[in-house]
């Protein structure tokens, strides 16, 4: 058995949505088999549809722990005694409940000092996350992403080729909370931020696609996903619809 608190995010997005995206273990088809068996409660009331949540909302979901646990065999890329660098699976938060620090933490239960992410990337993306083990080595590297003095690369695997190798692009986006959905627009608009995305060309292919190596001078939400679907070459595999 589970409970689960709808935050923010979720608000207004159906129940499979939610649950699938945080609980790691749980199937589509799982899902709904919980569902025609009633359950899963919401509010205290059980359910057999799939319907819409809303921020706050309470979720029960009855199933043998071992089918709600989530274990992460930790992929060390490289450790010494002031860092940790990881490959982070997909489908995984890098902090926040049943999150790799989290796995990070109970791996490191007895250390001193637990190790801490200097940075984060998308739930859905994989990659590398540095993580300090001490205190010093913490300060000194966020202030080295903050001074913008450790580089981060993402590769992307896009639809279409740039008729650019190398480009380095501008433009303004903006965040709607309530719908959680960013929105990008070649011109200054109120609300809007600046943005800067650089990308070089790494693999084009016969099918339309190419590879894309991405750097950001601007950390907003969704910016790479967004930016690049803005300029044409939206990312394979991402199913929203990025609007100006």
């Amino acid at each position: 058995m589970k409970k689960l608190i709808v935050n923010q995010r979720y608000n207004g997005k159906k129940l499979n949505k939610f649950l699938l995206e945080n609980i790691p273990n749980l199937s589509s088809n799982l899902f709904y088999k919980t569902l025609r068996k009633k359950d899963i409660k919401i509010n205290g009331k059980r359910i057999s549809e799939n319907i819409t949540i809303h921020e706050n909302d309470e979720i029960w979901i009855y199933l043998a722990d071992n089918l709600l646990e989530h274990n992460v065999n930790l992929d060390i890329l490289f450790e010494d005694e002031n860092i940790l660098i990881l490959n982070k699976p997909y489908n995984l938060e890098v902090t926040g409940e049943n999150s790799l620090t989290t796995f990070v933490h109970q791996n490191y239960k007895d250390s001193n000092f637990r190790p801490m992410p200097c940075h984060r990337i998308d739930r859905n993306t994989t990659g590398l996350i540095l993580y300090a083990k001490n205190e010093e080595s913490l300060a000194l590297l966020l202030d080295k992403f903050k001074q913008h003095e450790i580089e981060k690369h993402y590769l992307a695997w896009v639809y279409g080729i740039p008729q650019n190798d190398n480009k380095r692009c501008e433009a303004y986006l903006f965040k709607d909370h309530k719908k959680s959905r960013v929105y990008i627009s070649n011109s200054c608009k109120k609300g809007y931020q600046k943005i800067i995305t650089t990308y070089h060309v790494l693999e084009k292919y016969d099918n339309n696609t190419s590879l894309l190596d991405v750097e950001i001078e601007t950390g907003k939400t969704h910016q790479i996903r967004a930016h690049l679907a803005h300029l044409g070459y939206p990312i394979i595999g991402d199913r929203k619809i990025w609007d100006e």
